[in-house]
C-alpha cells in the first residue's frame, strides 16, 4: 500500500510538472530565452578576446602588480577571497562586466573542494525525489536551477565536460516502474535542456552494457536498469580554465596569496581592502578595494571572523570520500548509481579519465587543509559496491582514495539552525563583506551571478554591461570538436629525450592526442609544439598520457608553481593513481625547476611537500594496518 501511495504521488507530481510547462515552468527551467539575447556587441567583444588563438594570461608578477597598484585613491571594485569554481566564477562575472577584478586563492585555484568533487554535473534526482514526497517548492526550484544551469556548463567547456549515461539497477518490479517515472520526471524537469532520454533495459540488455553488473544477489534477481543522463566534468581543470578565463577577461588573479587582515574605514567600519601575504615570497602588501566578496567555500567563516571574530558560523561541513579503481570495475561510458543501499546512502561507479571512480559517503568532519579518508570510509564503499558487481571488490585495487569537504550553508539570518540548506546563500552580514556559500559545483555560475549582483547593491558599483557568462565560452572551448585530436595526431609527432641524451622522435598515439586535446581544447597544439619542438614527449608516467611538456606548458601559461600544483590540479595523476604521481615526482621537478628558476633547496622541499600531499591520498600501498585490520 506505502508503495503504491509512492508511486501515485510520484504520477501526481509529473502531471503538475506537465500542466505547470505553459506558464512558470518555462521561466524556471528556461531563462534562456532572455540570457541567449543579452550581451550583444559587449558579449562579441569578451568572446573575441578569449578565443583570440595568440591571447596569454597575463603573468602572476603582473597581476600581483595589479592587485599592489590597487590604492585607496584608486581601489578595486571587487576583491574576491577564494580561488575554487564559485571565486573564479566570481572574477569571471564581474571582469566582464567591465569591473576592476582582483582574486586571492591561499592555495592554488581548485585545490580546496573544488578538486574534490564526484566529478557529475547533474541537477539533483534525490533532491526531485524529496521535492516529490515533502511537497517541497523550494527543492523543486533547486532541481529546475541546476539542470539548466548543467546544460550551460557543458556548453561552455565542451572539451572538459560530456554528457554521461548513468545506470540505477532493480531487483523488482516496483522498482523498475519507480524508477522509470522518477527519471522520466527529470527528464520532463529539464525541458528544453534535456542531455537525452531516459530509458529501460532489460536484465540481459543491462549486463551487455554494464558486464560487471551482477544479475543476481543476496536473495534478489535483476529485473532490469533504468538508464538517465547526467554531466561529467573535469573539475580542476575546470576551475583552471575558469581562472585563466578571467584572466584574459581583465581580472587580477593571484594564487598562493592569503588574506592575513581585513583593511577597514575609520569612521564607518566597511572593510576597504585587504592585507594579503604572497605565501611564495612571503612579501607583504595592501590592496582596496570597494567591496571584497568572500568566496572561501569550507573556510568562509574563518575569513568571516577576520571581519568580526564573535560572527555566528554559517558552514555546517559535510565529507565525501572517493575512491579510484582500475578501469575494468566499469565500462567506458557508462556509470553505476544505486540511490539507495542498506544503510539508505547513494553509491556510484563512474568512468573517469580512463578509471573507475566510486563514492561517496557523507559525515560531519572537521575542517581541515588536507582532508584525509577513514579506512572504514574506504571500506564502506568497497562493501556497498560489491553487493552489484560479479566481479570480486578488493582493497588491493585502490589506485586512490581522497576526501573533499562540502560546505553546507546555514543562511546567519535564518531564525533557526535546522535551515541547512543544499542551496547556496549569499549574505553581507558585516558592512563591505559579501559571503557566497553553498550550492554545489553545478550552479557555480549562477551563484557567482547572484555574488557580483550583490557586490553591485553593496558597493554600488556601476557595470558596463549585465552578466555575460551564460553563454560564455571558457578558454580553449572555442572552436573545439571532439574530432580535434585527429589534427594533433596527424601533425605532431613527440620528441623524446632518453637517459643517455640522444633525442629520438616518438607518434603522438591517439591516448595522448585525445588527452591533450580534452585537457586543453583548442590550446592543444601549443602543448603538442612543446613536446615537438623542446624533446618534451616522454610520458611522465607509465599507463597514462600524460606528458612532460604539459608541465612547462602549465608553468608558462597556467600559473602552475608548485608540484603538487601540477599532479593534483593542472593533471590528475594524484586522483587518479597516486603511486604512478609519486613516480612522477622527480620529472615534474627537475622541469619547473627549469621554468620557475629553483635552486636545489627549493627542489628538495617541493619534493617533501608533495610526498606529503600524496600520504593524504590513501592508495592500497599508503592503507594504513593495525592487528592484520585496516586502521
Amino acid at each position: 500500500m506505502a508503495n503504491f501511495i509512492r508511486l501515485r504521488r510520484l504520477g501526481a507530481t509529473a502531471a503538475a510538472v506537465t500542466v505547470v510547462a505553459g506558464g512558470s515552468y518555462v521561466a524556471l527551467s528556461d531563462p534562456s530565452v532572455s540570457a541567449n539575447d543579452r550581451g550583444g556587441p559587449a558579449l562579441d567583444a569578451v568572446r573575441r578576446k578569449i578565443a583570440d588563438p595568440f591571447a596569454l594570461v597575463p603573468s602572476r608578477t603582473v597581476q600581483e602588480s595589479a592587485l599592489i597598484g590597487a590604492s585607496s585613491a584608486s581601489p578595486l571594485d571587487i576583491l574576491v577571497v577564494g580561488g575554487g569554481a564559485t571565486g573564479c566564477g566570481v572574477a569571471l562575472d564581474a571582469g566582464t562586466r567591465g569591473l576592476r577584478v582582483g582574486l586571492v586563492e591561499r592555495e592554488d585555484f581548485s585545490s580546496g573542494t573544488s578538486s574534490r568533487s564526484t566529478k557529475l554535473i547533474h541537477g539533483g534526482v534525490r533532491y526531485l525525489e524529496k521535492a516529490v514526497f515533502n511537497l517541497d517548492y523550494g527543492q523543486l526550484k533547486l532541481v529546475f536551477n541546476a539542470l539548466e544551469e548543467r546544460k550551460q556548463v557543458i556548453e561552455n567547456a565542451p572539451h572538459l565536460c560530456h554528457a554521461l549515461p548513468c545506470m540505477t539497477p532493480c531487483f523488482s518490479w516496483f522498482e523498475a516502474v519507480y524508477y522509470w517515472m522518477g527519471l522520466k520526471l527529470y527528464d520532463l524537469v529539464a525541458g528544453p535542456r534535456l542531455l537525452h532520454l531516459s530509458r529501460y533495459y532489460s536484465a540481459q540488455e543491462s549486463v551487455e552494457l554494464f558486464p560487471t553488473l551482477a544479475r543476481k544477489g543476496k536473495d534478489r534477481n535483476l529485473k532490469g536498469t533504468v538508464v538517465y543522463y547526467d554531466g561529467q566534468m573535469n573539475d580542476s581543470r575546470l576551475n583552471v580554465g575558469l581562472a585563466c578565463t578571467a584572466a584574459l577577461a581583465g581580472a587580477a588573479v593571484l594564487n598562493h596569496a592569503e588574506v592575513i587582515s581585513f583593511l577597514k574605514d575609520d569612521a564607518s567600519e566597511r572593510i576597504i581592502g585587504a592585507r594579503i601575504r604572497d605565501n611564495l615570497s612571503g612579501k607583504e602588501f595592501d590592496t582596496y578595494a570597494k567591496v571584497v566578496v568572500n568566496a572561501a567555500g569550507p573556510f568562509c567563516d574563518s575569513v568571516r571572523k577576520l571581519a568580526d571574530k564573535d560572527v555566528k558560523p554559517m558552514i555546517s561541513p559535510s565529507s565525501g570520500v572517493h575512491i579510484v579503481l582500475p578501469d575494468y570495475y566499469s565500462p567506458e561510458g557508462m556509470g553505476l548509481i544505486v540511490p539507495k543501499t542498506k544503510d539508505g546512502r547513494v553509491v556510484f561507479m563512474l568512468p573517469w579519465l580512463g578509471r573507475t571512480v566510486a563514492g561517496t559517503t557523507d559525515s560531519n568532519t572537521p575542517i581541515t587543509l588536507l582532508p584525509e579518508p577513514h579506512e572504514d570510509e574506504i571500506e564502506f564503499i568497497l562493501d556497498a559496491i560489491s553487493d552489484y558487481l560479479n566481479i570480486k571488490v578488493r582493497r588491493i585495487d585502490v589506485l586512490s582514495a581522497w576526501s573533499g569537504i562540502r560546505p553546507l550553508a546555514m543562511d546567519p539570518r535564518a531564525k533557526n539552525t535546522e535551515s541547512i540548506s543544499r542551496d547556496h546563500v549569499v549574505c553581507e552580514d558585516y558592512p563591505g563583506l559579501v559571503t557566497i556559500t553553498g550550492g554545489k559545483w553545478t550552479t557555480y555560475r549562477s551563484m557567482a551571478e547572484d555574488a557580483v549582483d550583490a557586490a553591485i547593491k553593496s558597493g554600488n558599483l556601476s557595470t558596463a554591461n549585465e552578466c555575460l557568462t551564460y553563454n560564455l565560452r571558457l578558454i580553449g572551448g572555442d572552436g573545439w570538436d571532439p574530432a580535434s585530436f585527429t589534427v594533433l595526431a596527424q601533425h605532431y609527432v613527440r620528441m623524446k629525450k632518453k637517459y643517455s641524451g640522444k633525442v629520438v622522435p616518438g607518434v603522438m598515439d591517439t591516448a595522448a592526442a585525445k588527452h591533450l586535446s580534452h585537457a586543453y581544447g583548442s590550446l592543444a597544439e601549443r602543448v603538442a609544439a612543446i613536446a615537438q619542438n623542446e624533446n618534451l614527449g616522454k610520458r611522465l608516467a607509465h599507463g597514462y598520457p600524460f606528458l612532460e611538456a604539459e608541465v612547462a606548458y602549465c608553468a608558462r601559461h597556467e600559473y602552475c608553481e608548485s608540484a603538487v600544483d601540477f599532479i593534483a590540479r593542472r593533471s590528475r595523476l594524484a586522483f587518479l593513481d597516486t603511486d604512478a604521481a609519486s613516480r612522477a615526482l622527480p620529472r615534474v621537478i627537475q622541469i619547473l625547476a627549469v621554468e620557475l628558476k629553483w635552486d636545489k633547496s627549493r627542489q628538495k622541499q617541493e619534493a617533501q611537500k608533495a610526498k606529503e600531499f600524496l600520504e593524504t591520498f590513501k592508495s592500497s600501498k599508503n592503507a594504513q594496518f593495525h592487528n592484520g585490520k585496516h586502521n
